[in-house]
């Protein structure tokens, strides 16, 4: 009788990305989905319901911007915590991201140790069930 890992839902069209943050999360004891546009991300999350979601802004088909807004303002998804990893460094687009209802903006390049950190304490903070 385990108790089910943590999910993370990982948006990026960036294929080594993805993989390496898969494997990061999952050395750590999270269940982790991936999707590589911004519309097949909002379905997953929609459908699975992740404890968090780390997403990129500059993605095809929907940009991350607007996979945030349509996940924060439908009251059924609101309290996903979403990490933004971006290229997009600027002010403006931290500002804009964390406006729309991210919970935290990230820089690529990133520190996967210190994101892990990050997600471990947003879970635990949020009363989540812990990572093995």
């Amino acid at each position: 009788m385990s108790e089910a890992k943590p999910r993370i839902l990982v948006v990026d069209d960036e294929a080594d990305l993805l993989t390496v943050l898969k494997i990061g999360l999952e050395t750590e004891g999270y269940d982790v989905l991936t999707a590589t546009d911004g519309e097949q991300g909002l379905s997953l999350a929609r459908q699975f319901m992740p404890d968090l979601m780390v997403l990129d802004l500059m993605l095809p088909r929907m940009d991350g911007y607007k996979v945030c807004r349509a996940l924060k303002f439908d009251d059924r998804y609101k309290k996903i915590p979403i990490f933004i990893l971006s290229a997009r460094s600027g002010e403006t687009d931290r500002r804009l991201a964390l406006e729309l209802g991210a919970d935290e903006f990230h820089s690529k390049p990133y520190d996967l140790r210190e994101l892990v950190a990050r997600v471990r304490t947003r879970l635990a903070a949020r009363g989540d069930r812990s990572a093995a």
